[in-house]
């Protein structure tokens, strides 16, 4: 769905100039997106570069068999390094984007992007600047899978997935945590288990309430 307009200065005013805010209102178009939405999946074609004005998007891998693994999150003010990336190189994505709650997108086409890159000092400083903030999520991911525990990568996960929602009880599935974990959803539920038994969460029907002592 789009709208027009949407204000977005107040979101991107103190990364750049005025006069580059201005080509975003005729360059950039505005897209809204609900709660689950797929807005790019692996292996599409990425003609345009979506800043999140509101909102936030998971970002993960899926692999042949289809299990998935949480990189990281892209909240307002923040774009997606790996789109920059495959718009750049006009390759397919790599990635999966899903809206984690209702978001409200800028999406710049590859030709404004790469005209102000040159034009752009603050363009080209935003750009960089979310390149090495996801680069430096992707290497925190790879240190989790490969030196901390599950329990330790699941107690992280809960406490993100909380202050995305700004709430204690969280409407998810052992099933759903376990795939964007890329375990099973047995592991899960004993790991779940065994917090509640230690107070620090309670498990309902498809719901988790985290306590203060998690």
């Amino acid at each position: 769905m789009l709208t027009q307009p949407v204000n977005y200065i107040d979101t991107f005013s103190d990364f750049f100039e005025p006069a580059l805010l201005a080509e975003f209102e005729t360059k950039s178009m505005i897209m809204e997106v609900k709660s689950g939405d797929v807005m790019i999946n692996m292996g599409q074609t990425i003609r345009a570069i979506p800043l999140i004005v509101s909102g936030t998007v998971k970002v993960s891998r899926i692999n042949d068999e289809g299990q998935e693994l949480l990189l990281y999150y892209v909240k307002s003010g923040e774009s997606c390094a790996m789109t920059f990336n495959c718009c750049m190189l006009a390759q397919a994505s790599v990635i999966k984007g899903v809206a984690e709650e209702d978001s409200v997108l800028l999406c710049v086409p590859q030709e404004a992007m790469d005209e102000w890159m040159t034009k752009y000092p603050s363009w080209k400083k935003y750009v960089m600047s979310n390149m090495m903030s996801r680069f430096t999520e992707m290497v925190k991911c790879i240190d989790e899978v490969a030196f901390k525990k599950l329990d330790e990568r699941l107690v992280k996960y809960l406490k993100d997935k909380s202050a995305i929602a700004k709430s204690a009880v969280l409407n998810l599935t052992h099933q759903q945590i376990g795939d964007e974990l890329g375990t099973n959803r047995v592991v899960i539920s004993r790991l779940l288990k065994k917090l509640e038994n230690d107070n620090k969460l309670l498990i309902y029907n498809k719901q988790i309430k985290l306590l203060k002592d998690l």
